[in-house]
């Protein structure tokens, strides 16, 4: 797993893949945050469609790609969280967030996780590299 989050540290923006209400798919640029407690963080915003398509359907795909191209997939059910913590961990990272929230206590802010899932790391010719279940 370290080889996955590193990877992303060193990547974090990707686009995020979720199903939108009509079933149909819908991608977005986003960026990772950090891993915590075998937990990949994430956040958004719950004005926006995003958040309303992960309450109906907690299903995503995230992938990132390296100046290598090397691209990480992650596959796996969002959990949205409420731990303080994060969010003050996510504030110090994030001259965005603090921007555009102010405080990590913005009843807007939402914070999610892939606590389970798949990361499937393949390179250009769209050989795997690695797999790994968390």
């Amino acid at each position: 797993m370290n080889e996955i989050i590193d990877f992303l540290h060193a990547n974090p923006l990707g686009y995020l893949g979720t199903v939108d209400e009509e079933g149909r798919p819908h991608v977005r640029p986003w960026e990772f945050m950090f891993a915590q407690d075998g937990k990949l963080w994430f956040w958004t915003d719950n004005t926006k469609d995003v958040f309303n398509e992960l309450q109906c359907n907690p299903a995503v795909e995230f992938c990132s790609t390296s100046m290598e191209s090397v691209s990480l997939r992650l596959k796996g059910d969002v959990i949205f969280g409420i731990d303080m913590n994060i969010k003050k961990k996510m504030f110090e990272r994030s001259r965005e967030l603090q921007a555009r929230y102010k405080v990590p206590k913005n009843p807007e802010f939402e914070i999610f996780c892939l606590k389970h899932g798949q990361a499937m790391m393949v390179n250009s010719s769209g050989d795997l590299i690695k797999e790994i279940i968390f």
